[in-house]
């Protein structure tokens, strides 16, 4: 019979998960109702309900956070990026395998998303001068970054089961504890994107027209030449053209110049046709030379926007440029008119690209998601700009920006490597050892701390924070108990291997849904109780149950480095699924091998 409590508690997680999986309200917003919920319900004391901001799973996620940022900063991930570009053209297989072990490699010492936030524009420009279409090789990024973050502690939900052993008094986790498992399944996936997986990806460049803002510029940019410059002219009320179809303007056949796009308001209207009338306060995306372009002066238009001056010479000529919504972007949900993007940045959103569907219209009205893909047009100066905001990630290879503090780049990678030393060796906790790490960088000054402050994703912080006490009150009602007895119940007769394969499946399951973080709050204290009751080493289930919470194959909404990869790649929901069932597959097999080979089960 359940307890008063359990029954109190498992109300709460139920109205949590729902509340999560709906989107009702933000995730980071629900774990702060349930921490102001919990102690009000007498399940936890006050005192445990605010001790998971000084839990050392959440100072370890600030460090990691920290060196991520300052490793960015000083230009080490961009300097990897860059000789990947180098050394990456080739064939499509060759490709797939330098991106999906790079991303494996790199997501050992940094965060997921900053990796595959990184290697994204490298990815997409190899592919470009290789003639590999981008849906060839993110998603093998994204679950390069995935399967890495299995083979590390220093991965969000591995950190937060080893929290969870300790809160069952069993002794923690270290890298080494998660290295020859994750290992063996880095090298298991990668064999199988090579082998099956490459063959089940998309190749998005042959479906449609123009279907996507990389193809958009791609077609532009091979068409075109780049040697030629885009123009942007504005149409004066005063001006001849107004109220004149193209085809009456004699744009073409008296100045030899292309009518690329014509933006209205919001309204974006690419490669438009010889009917299409010019309206007053139109701007013309103009393709051709200098001189001819200036000739329009005399017709009554504006060369450029009122804001520009022309500096040694032509600097008003646009540019094509992709960028990304990042995950953790803090214009998610407002629209590029809200933002008075036009006039900050004085570029102009062409077209946006979503799970397969491409807007070209009221571009500036529709709320920014996760993900989204945008065809921004503007100055090269406005461009580079715009690559020096972290609320957008820029593709264009061209316009990217120098790290603040590329001299410091030596510096950073010695420190992270004494970090992971220190780490490895245990000779003090892998939390002291991130701080350590924080302080070194601040004080060879390979980071700003004002920047390292902004470059920690505080939605994260506070999500595992405010969710932290769920669990503790999972083990101290006995729920978590009860429920591993369950488990136990129905597993066990079929020996430990199967405990472990029925706790990674179901913390896969419901990771797809809710997220790994999430999923390692909830099903971590019922795995370990499970472990423990059954007389299964706890550590080695902890270390199957945070992988599992890794395996973020089957949906994009599983993992944001998926979502990162949604528009660039061209994706649509069922790619994931289609290569993603492998891929899990795959990895619970090479699981259950790096369990009985590293753990005796």
């Amino acid at each position: 019979m359940l307890s008063t409590q359990e029954w109190v508690l498992i109300a709460i997680i139920l109205a949590a998960l729902v509340t999560i999986v709906f989107d009702w309200l933000r995730a980071d917003l629900v774990a702060i109702i349930v921490l102001a919920v919990l102690p009000l319900t007498g399940v936890i004391t006050v005192q445990e309900a605010f001790s998971g901001f000084s839990r050392s799973v959440v100072i370890t996620i600030i460090g990691l956070f920290i060196i991520t940022q300052a490793l960015e900063d000083a230009g080490v991930v961009q300097w990897i990026a860059g000789r990947m570009r180098e050394v990456g053209a080739g064939s499509e297989v060759r490709l797939i395998a330098l991106f999906m072990a790079t991303g494996a490699a790199m997501s050992l010492v940094m965060n997921n998303i900053a990796a595959g936030a990184v290697l994204l524009p490298a990815a997409v420009q190899v592919g470009r001068e290789s003639n590999v279409a981008p849906s060839k090789l993110l998603i093998p990024l994204s679950f390069g970054t995935l399967v890495g973050g299995m083979a590390t502690y220093f991965t969000t939900a591995n950190i937060i089961l080893s929290s969870i052993l300790r809160d069952q008094d069993q002794p923690a986790l270290g890298m080494v504890d998660f290295l020859p498992t994750g290992g063996v399944i880095v090298a298991a996936t990668l064999a199988f994107m090579l082998l099956i997986g490459r063959r089940l990806l998309p190749n998005r460049e042959s479906v449609g027209q123009t279907a996507s803002p990389y193809l958009l510029s791609r077609s532009l940019m091979e068409m075109y030449q780049i040697q030629e410059q885009l123009w942007e002219v504005r149409v004066l009320p005063t001006c001849r053209l107004v109220g004149m179809r193209l085809a009456e303007s004699r744009i073409g056949e008296e100045l030899g110049l292309t009518v690329v796009a014509i933006w209205r308001g919001h309204q974006a209207i690419l490669n438009p046709g010889p009917d299409e009338v010019i309206q007053a306060e139109d701007y013309l995306v103009l393709l051709g030379w200098e001189d001819r372009v200036a000739r329009l002066a005399d017709w009554g238009a504006m060369i450029g926007r009122p804001q520009d001056r022309r500096n040694e010479g032509s600097t008003y000529f646009v540019d094509l440029a992709e960028v990304i919504i990042p995950p953790r972007s803090n214009v998610i949900g407002k629209t590029l008119a809200e933002l008075n993007f036009r006039a900050r940045y004085r570029l102009t959103g062409v077209a946006l690209w979503r799970e397969g569907l491409s807007f070209r219209s009221d571009v500036g009205t529709i709320p920014l998601e996760p993900g989204d893909a945008l065809l921004m047009v503007g100055t090269p100066e406005h461009i580079k700009e715009l690559a020096g905001d972290r609320d957008f990630l820029m593709l264009q290879g061209t316009h990217t920006v120098r790290p603040p503090l590329p001299q410091k780049a030596g510096w950073a990678l010695a420190i992270t490597g004494v970090v992971l030393l220190i780490s490895i060796v245990e000779l003090v906790s892998t939390s002291e050892a991130m701080m350590m790490g924080v302080a070194a960088m601040a004080l060879t000054g390979c980071i700003n701390l004002d920047d390292a402050y902004r470059g920690i994703s505080w939605r994260v912080i506070f999500l595992i924070a405010g969710l932290l006490p769920l669990s503790l009150a999972m083990i101290n009602t006995g729920l978590a108990e009860r429920a591993g007895q369950s488990i136990v119940s129905a597993l066990t007769p079929y020996g430990p291997l199967a405990l472990v394969a029925g706790l990674f499946l179901l913390t896969m399951v419901v990771t797809q849904v809710i997220g790994g973080q999430v999923a390692a709050l909830i099903v971590g204290p019922i795995a370990v109780t499970a472990a423990l009751q059954s007389g299964v080493n706890a550590q080695a289930v902890a270390v199957a149950v945070a992988i599992a919470c890794s395996a973020a194959f089957l949906t994009p909404i599983a993992h944001p480095v998926n979502i990162l990869m949604m528009g660039p790649g061209s994706y649509t929901p069922r790619d994931f699924w289609r290569v993603g069932s492998g891929m899990a597959l795959v990895t619970l097999l090479a699981l259950l091998l790096g369990m009985r080979l590293f753990w005796g089960i």
